[in-house]
């Protein structure tokens, strides 16, 4: 292991592991490249999700804790969870909040999405967020990297498994906010509604103006109307190899 002292604190980086710079608040975060890191998925999923002030928030299966830590650097909410299931993850998810300084306004709890309500209680979150697992077996090639897999294909927790503990655990008007693939929309609009989760806000996500979408960004209210507000299309890249203004504001890049 070596050491590194970084603002005034002692972090151990274990073998394989990085510190990757967040450009918010000078966080940082602790990945390993033998673990799933992060992708742009997670970022856009903190730039559309809403958090008042005031108001506790859930990640299920936040991984190394990308979700909380930026939602707690963007939003004035009260306090922020994260619930994991890989012990790796947990443990780089807990540094990476120790680092920050922010153990009073974030928790990483190792635990499964499927017991999500039992641990937490029902009811109990004004806002959760979500970052599943894409692929059910019937789509793609599962990584043989069991981490990675776990993060891509629904092995440990299925689409309806998350839904429905997002359902428990949210307060009567509490919002869901998912990130996911296109092509999966019809279930997840039809599972969310089977647990009286309405869908109210949708965004695409396309790389190129001219190319299909690959993401959409998805707001649940529990016990809703049917009311939904489909929002302009975000638009990643504008030419090869350079960002979208709106991107590079969600991510950070261009602030003074």
């Amino acid at each position: 292991m070596m050491m590194n002292n970084m603002d005034n604190l002692n972090i151990i980086l274990k073998p394989g592991e990085r510190l990757d710079e967040l450009h918010r608040n000078d966080y940082k975060i602790i990945q390993s490249t033998n673990q799933f890191c992060f992708g742009m998925d997670a970022v856009l999923l903190s730039g559309f999700a809403k958090v008042l002030s005031g108001e506790t928030v859930l990640d299920l299966g936040t991984g190394t804790g990308i979700i909380p830590i930026l939602l707690e650097a963007k939003t004035p909410g009260r306090h922020f969870t994260g619930l994991e299931i890989q012990e790796e993850s947990v443990d780089m998810a807990k540094r990476s909040v120790i680092l920050n300084k922010l153990e009073d306004k974030i928790d990483i709890v190792y635990g499964d999405i499927k017991e999500a309500s039992k641990i937490f209680g029902m009811a109990s979150f004004d806002v959760v967020t979500s970052n599943p697992p894409y692929m059910n077996h019937s789509h793609g090639l599962v990584n043989p990297n069991s981490a990675k897999a776990i993060a891509r294909h629904e092995i440990l927790c299925t689409l309806e498994d998350v839904v429905r503990e997002a359902a428990g655990v949210l307060k009567p008007n509490g919002r869901f906010y998912m990130v996911h693939r296109p092509f999966r929309l019809v279930d997840i609009i039809n599972t969310c509604c089977l647990y009286k989760l309405e869908p109210k806000r949708m965004r695409l996500v396309y790389p190129y103006i001219n190319k299909e979408p690959n993401m959409v960004l998805l707001e649940f209210v529990k016990g809703g109307g049917r009311n939904l507000l489909v929002e302009a299309p975000l638009i990643v890249y504008k030419e090869p190899g350079y960002y979208t203004e709106e991107i590079l504001e969600i991510y950070g890049y261009n602030k003074k």
